[in-house]
């Protein structure tokens, strides 16, 4: 197998297996008729496109360990499994988040609902967009470990005992986030543990756990990814924090300042309302979880910017992803693997969406 990492044939190769999979569920669902075909539809809406870095990471997880693949098909599925699981919390983070937009389209809860109202349904069209958004949620999580457990692969018990730590993870940290949100307040570590949990293990040192596990490795591999992937998630969750102020509504398909609406307690919040003058404190904190104007997002971007906080969350991604890539050095992971794991940390944390 060739040692050059290609991320676009990759990406392509992760949809060629996801279109797969879910053209078979397609042919299992035909008894249920037209409704089933319109959950598979949203399904493969919600699983196209996406930076597949969970599946990258999980792809060089494996490799880390076994430079060779000999079954590339099964490392394919088992890695689209992650797929399947992000798509799951996005569908379910929109529900609890009341996000309009997903991806520069409408969310999941939002399409559903729309067309409930559209047909002239009875009932609620807002409860049949989440009911259906939890239930599409549901069914791509329960996919994720199908396609994991019959990837093909023969190492699957270990990857499956990672994967199960994996969703337990993102699961309470994202109960975590949400009882943050209702609190209304977040310090700095506690935005650090809601980030750890509910993205940074997940996104990043999970996925190389469940790559390498699937490979046969060891305890001391698994540390030794832990020391590359833990930080690295880190900074690519605070990069994810800052371009949901800062970032091109054009490049993320999020409006601008999303998550000032949607009253997000980052670290970069946790931080500004740290460091801001009082006043200024007082206006971002009021102003969080708010229907915004333009003019108010700039106002509370400039809040944010003065206060310091921004930079402090630049160094901090330097700072972690340079931890990251110094453990990378110091591992014994194999020098393709290394290589191309290089180049994914710069992809997860030099980024415009």
């Amino acid at each position: 197998m060739s040692t050059h990492w290609d991320a676009a044939s990759f990406r392509d190769s992760i949809q060629q297996t996801l279109d797969e999979f879910l053209a078979a569920q397609q042919e299992r669902l035909a008894p249920l008729g037209a409704d089933a075909t319109r959950l598979l539809d949203e399904a493969r809406v919600t699983v196209a496109g996406g930076k597949r870095l969970r599946a990258a990471f999980c792809w060089w997880g494996y490799r880390a360990v076994q430079p060779e693949v000999a079954d590339p098909a099964a490392l394919f599925r088992a890695c689209a499994a992650l797929e399947l699981l992000h798509a799951s919390a996005l569908v379910h983070d929109d529900v609890m988040d009341d996000s309009d937009t997903r991806r520069g389209r409408p969310a999941t809860h939002r399409a559903f609902a729309a067309q409930h109202r559209g047909d002239g349904w009875t009932g609620d069209p807002e409860q049949y967009g989440t009911a259906t958004a939890i239930l599409l949620g549901d069914l791509l999580l329960t996919w994720a470990d199908e396609l994991l457990r019959h990837s093909g692969l023969p190492q699957v018990g270990t990857g499956l005992d990672f994967f199960d730590v994996c969703r337990t993870e993102v699961v309470a940290g994202q109960f975590l986030d949400v009882s943050v949100q209702a609190r209304g307040r977040a310090d700095v570590a506690t935005a650090m543990t809601v980030l750890r949990f509910k993205s940074a293990k997940y996104s990043i040192e999970r996925p190389l756990h469940i790559g390498a596990a699937l490979a046969g490795a060891g305890p001391g591999t698994i540390e030794e990814l832990t020391a590359f992937g833990l930080p690295l998630g880190e900074a690519f969750q605070l990069r994810d924090d800052v371009l949901g102020v800062f970032g091109d509504p054009a490049s993320t398909g999020k409006p601008a300042g999303d998550d000032l609406v949607e009253g997000k307690r980052t670290v970069l919040i946790a931080l500004a309302l740290e460091s801001a003058a009082a006043a200024d404190a007082d206006l971002l904190d009021r102003s969080l979880g708010k229907e915004l104007t333009a003019a108010e997002v700039a106002r509370l971007c400039e809040v944010i910017e003065s206060s310091g906080a921004r930079l402090q969350v630049e160094s901090m991604i330097d700072e972690l992803a340079a931890t990251s890539l110094a453990a990378l050095e110091r591992s014994g992971v194999s020098a393709v693997a290394q290589d191309a794991l290089r180049a994914l940390a710069a992809a997860a944390t030099k980024r415009d969406r």
